[in-house]
């Protein structure tokens, strides 16, 4: 069947690309889907391609979307245009994903779910497209709102096994973040002998030779600026303007000579992007326009139809009209159609067309514009909440009310990801007449610009310097304060330098606590050291009223790691989890899953961490956020994976924030590199962080330290690292921490009975990694002491260990001492794991313990096809006909290999 229509309105010239376009539809209507982003300047083609696309797919139901240069403040405008013929399948969606596209499209009131709503409008069209393929053209996507933007490019990511196509028109230079990752078609212009057929079949003059051919001169290939300049009386001079600028004056022209009724329909028409017929002969009603006259005679200029939409010829023809308007005839026709305006239906569009009709400061519109950006900020249009805000800032005449606007707009920039907008706003206020508490207010959006954009120990500085503000009159937000500079600087490059100066600064600044808290105990630590803090952390962590991890999560785990208490990680990790999929925070989820990760590699239960690591991916994309990276870090260096670790590195460097995984990154990198046995490359890592004297990272890397500097042969820094190891380990008490430090110190010492106290210890705490560990290190230096008998058991030990926990670097390690012995390994069995991707691997796990694919698309943000697809594939990787038998496979569920 042929997905496009043969005899569709020929395009000049662009044969090549109406073929790709026939390529993207035909594999959509055989269910492998994709999405393809056609670029170029303004007049180029693009909506003419995407017009054509429309005509020639016969077989696809299609459905449109246009950004709007003057509708990016109102979220999720751009979603609705699109799912809204779709909306008579809204019942077809399950109850949380129904509710969450119908509170973001204003259908009803409550509470909102913005993580949810990708996933839904995914539901909405997959449930459209399962009895004819759908293609959604989205023209303008420059000018989406930023909401829509991101479920968009969330549903363009998601559609590759399900009949649906998009195309996306994208003006060059303004393609939204994100869009760039997409496939992209650049148009070019038409050549010469093109651009003359064009005029021969499309041109509506007669035109002699020589003009012709300066007219193709001075379009430069752009088929619009072919057909409409001659509408301007032949064509404009060449005047160091562009070719768009000068199409958009040639539409202007066309206003010349119009009657003022014909001219203010038009700019009325320009001024709502809706296109809605009811809306704008109510506000020309209003306005007291004759309609029938005023309507016929702004149809006859070619810019516009006013039929069962109200659209324009162009974007650039809409530009047009709207930048020709004197700022009071904008005022008159926002003004009209804001009374025009249902103010239950639509407040936001009424507020902010009012707020476009003022001529000046006006506290009302003000109030209402407040009101917009709170309705906007609970449907989860931060970037929509920031403007309205905003503007409300503009035209606020209180100085008082406008100063706190001011606060707020900047937090919702920051909040939407717009740092130099922000640091605008801020230099906006004066901040020699605020008092103590508001200069605070001012510091603390400074420092979270500058952690934002720098990663240096600026943000922390100024975070610090907002808690002393804050410590004389507000005590309690002082010393959260001084907790938020402590969390940047955890995260900052040269975090154990910025560390103690927050410490140091704190000491003497921060105001009293009525008891010891997480503070207090930081202080200790940092001041103190651990036999003095621990006791304090402690008790911080597990909390009198409520644990740490409820109020500080990331905090708490870094404190729960400190003291190598695995058992309460592995609590916070769940509770994590749980908490984040109850209130719907990708953030508190994503922190959740990336420690999951490192639960269940310390666990040796690889399947759920490959699982987890697959389903925060997957939080990242739906909610349009970076991945985390450290437990990536961590599971490719416990795998002894390197060129996953390289991925995981590479994508680092091209993130704005590497800085501030550095320390991760040499830690995990020791641990990695002492897998593969390059213990040089393992010390060298290690010193870094040692270096570093990362409060929560040091201490787990001693024992890679220590173990590479035994085997470079630099006894004394393994003696000075077991020493710190020792302190921090006794003042714990936990086996793992003390197991750990009891193997570290059989390396330093050479004493047998360390090595026999680690092995004991792990296997009470019951980590499978560093028990394996145990038993190796055990097995070597016994094979070293020429007692290849009594070595043999523990490295037989430890490759069964470490296999079935996946770490196959220090398997092989123990692979290779046992065959030193004159033993023959056996080669083990291969893992399901070592098979299949990371999602399929996620996808199997949770088919095996009895979900739907329904209930596994909703988790991992993937259609229902997208998953049949993926356990066809998986069946086929296992040898397996049936989810029964996916239920029953031994090596799902525990992460071992198959007997």
């Amino acid at each position: 069947m042929l997905t496009l229509s043969s005899r569709p309105d020929r395009l000049v010239g662009r044969r090549a690309e109406t073929q790709r376009l026939a390529e993207l539809t035909g594999r959509a209507a055989a269910g492998r889907g994709g999405a393809l982003v056609l670029a170029g300047e303004a007049g180029i083609g693009k909506s003419a391609l995407l017009g054509y696309a429309a005509q020639a797919a016969t077989a696809f139901r299609v459905v449109h979307a246009s950004g709007s240069e003057f509708e990016q403040e109102l979220p999720y405008s751009g979603l609705h245009q699109l799912c809204l013929p779709m909306l008579d399948r809204l019942s077809e969606l399950p109850p949380r994903s129904r509710d969450a596209l119908r509170v973001a499209f204003s259908l009803t009131e409550g509470p909102s779910d913005p993580f949810r709503i990708g996933m839904a409008a995914l539901g909405l069209l997959t449930a459209a497209a399962q009895h004819q393929p759908l293609l959604c053209l989205i023209d303008d996507a420059q000018w989406l709102d930023e909401a829509s933007a991101q479920v968009m490019l969330f549903l363009a990511r998601r559609i590759p096994t399900d009949p649906v196509a998009m195309l996306f028109g994208v003006r060059t230079g303004a393609v939204p973040d994100g869009f760039g990752e997409l496939p992209r078609l650049t148009l070019p212009g038409l050549s010469d002998e093109e651009a003359k057929t064009l005029l021969v079949t499309r041109s509506p003059f007669p035109l002699d030779d020589q003009v012709r051919d300066r007219l193709i001169a001075e379009a430069q290939g752009s088929p619009l600026a072919l057909l409409e300049l001659p509408r301007a009386g032949g064509f404009v001079p060449p005047d160091g303007s562009s070719v768009p600028t000068r199409i958009e004056d040639g539409f202007r022209s066309r206003l010349d000579g119009l009657s003022p009724h014909a001219r203010l329909l038009l700019i009325v028409a320009g001024a709502d992007p809706t296109g809605d017929p009811g809306l704008l002969w109510a506000a020309a009603g209003r306005l007291g326009l004759d309609l029938t006259a005023a309507s016929d005679e702004a149809a006859n200029t070619g810019l516009a139809e006013f039929g069962h939409r109200i659209r324009f010829c162009h974007p650039l023809a809409r530009s047009a009209v709207y930048r020709a308007a004197s700022a009071g005839e904008r005022r008159t026709a926002h003004g009209a159609l804001a009374e025009a305006t249902d103010p239950t239906a639509a407040p936001d569009r009424r507020a902010w067309h009012r707020a476009q009709a003022g001529a000046g400061p006006d506290d009302g519109i003000a109030d209402e514009l407040e009101q917009s950006a709170a309705r906007a900020q609970a449907r989860g249009g931060v970037a929509a909440a920031a403007a309205f805000l905003e503007r409300s800032v503009a035209l606020s005449l209180d100085p008082a009310r406008r100063t706190e606007r001011t606060l707020a707009a900047t937090q919702a920039h920051l909040d939407a990801g717009m740092t130099d907008r922000a640091l605008e706003l801020l230099a906006t206020l004066e901040t020699t007449t605020l008092d103590d508490y508001r200069r605070a207010r001012v510091d603390q959006l400074h420092a979270r610009v500058a952690f934002t954009r720098q990663r240096d120990d600026t943000g922390p500085k100024l975070m610090a310097r907002a808690a002393q503000r804050l410590s004389a009159r507000h005590p309690v937000q002082a010393r959260d304060c001084f907790l938020d500079a402590l969390e940047m600087s955890l995260v900052v490059g040269r975090a154990g330098g910025v560390i103690r100066d927050v410490v140091t600064t704190a000491r003497v600044a921060a105001p009293a606590s009525p008891a010891p808290d997480l503070l207090d105990a930081l202080i200790e630590l940092v001041t103190g050291g651990h036999p003095a803090a621990t006791p304090l952390l402690r008790r911080t962590l597990d909390g009198t009223g409520e644990p740490l991890w409820v109020r500080r999560p990331a905090l708490a785990v870094m404190v729960a790691a400190e003291l190598w208490d695995v058992e309460t990680h592995s609590t916070i990790a769940s509770w994590l989890v749980k908490q984040g999929r109850e209130s719907g925070s990708p953030a508190l989820l994503q922190l959740g899953l990336g420690q999951t990760v490192v639960d269940a590699a310390l666990a040796g239960d690889l399947g759920r961490a490959i699982a987890a690591t697959a389903e925060e991916a997957a939080i990242a994309d739906a909610a349009g956020l970076a991945p985390l990276a450290y437990h990536r870090l961590h599971l490719a260096a416990h795998r002894g994976r390197r060129q996953d670790f390289q991925d995981v590195v590479d994508a680092l460097d091209r993130a704005p924030t590497r800085a501030g995984q550095v320390t991760n990154l040499h830690a995990t990198a020791a641990t990695l590199n002492n897998g593969l046995a390059d213990y040089p490359a393992a010390l060298a890592a290690a010193r870094r962080v040692a270096a570093q004297d990362d409060i929560f990272l040091t201490g787990s890397t001693l024992p890679e330290l220590i173990e590479a500097a035994v085997r470079c042969a630099d006894h004394t820094a393994a003696a000075e690292a077991l020493v710190s190891l020792t302190e921090r380990t006794e003042a714990n008490g936990t086996s793992v921490g003390r197991g750990i430090a009891a193997y570290a110190r059989g390396l330093v010492t050479g004493v047998e009975d360390d090595f026999r106290e680690s092995v004991e210890l792990l296997t009470e705490g019951n980590l499978m990694p560093y028990l394996g560990r145990a038993h190796l290190l055990y097995g070597e230096w016994l094979r070293r002491q020429g007692r290849r008998r009594d070595c043999r058991p523990h490295l037989h030990t430890a490759y069964e260990l470490l296999s079935k926990a996946g770490a196959d670097g220090f398997a092989r390690r123990a692979a290779d001492e046992l065959r030193a012995t004159g033993e023959k390994v056996r080669s083990r069995s291969a893992t399901p794991y070592e098979k299949l991707t990371m999602q399929e691997v996620a996808v199997a796990r949770l088919v095996a313990a009895g979900a739907t694919s329904n209930e596994v698309a909703g988790q991992l943000f993937l259609s229902k096809r997208t998953v049949d697809a993926h356990l066809r594939s998986i069946f086929r990787k296992l040898g397996l006909t049936s989810r029964r038998q996916l239920k029953d496979h031994p090596g799902l569920v525990t992460g071992r290999p198959a007997e």
